[in-house]
């Protein structure tokens, strides 16, 4: 059985650079999972409410807005090497 494994160390500076330049996704992204989360909790407890359906419909709009905006983007020559 081969085993893989992963180089272990700091992230070179071109990968904090591409962690940085994809952040506001990220973030978006897990606003989106809380707001996931919170529905799933609120299941138990009446169901939820409209505030909470509104929270995730805010969250998925800025997930797809967020990568619209990061598409869009022109790719620099370091980010694609």
């Amino acid at each position: 059985m081969r085993t893989h494994s992963l180089p272990l160390g700091e992230p070179t500076p071109a990968e904090l650079s591409a962690i940085e330049a994809e952040w506001p996704l990220i973030e978006a992204e897990l606003s989106l999972l809380d707001a996931e989360i919170s529905l799933i909790n609120v299941a138990d407890h009446g169901g939820p409410s409209p505030l909470d359906w509104r929270r995730l419909r805010r969250a998925e709009a800025r997930v797809t807005r967020v990568a619209v905006e990061l598409a869009a983007r022109p790719v620099s020559r370091k980010a694609a090497a």
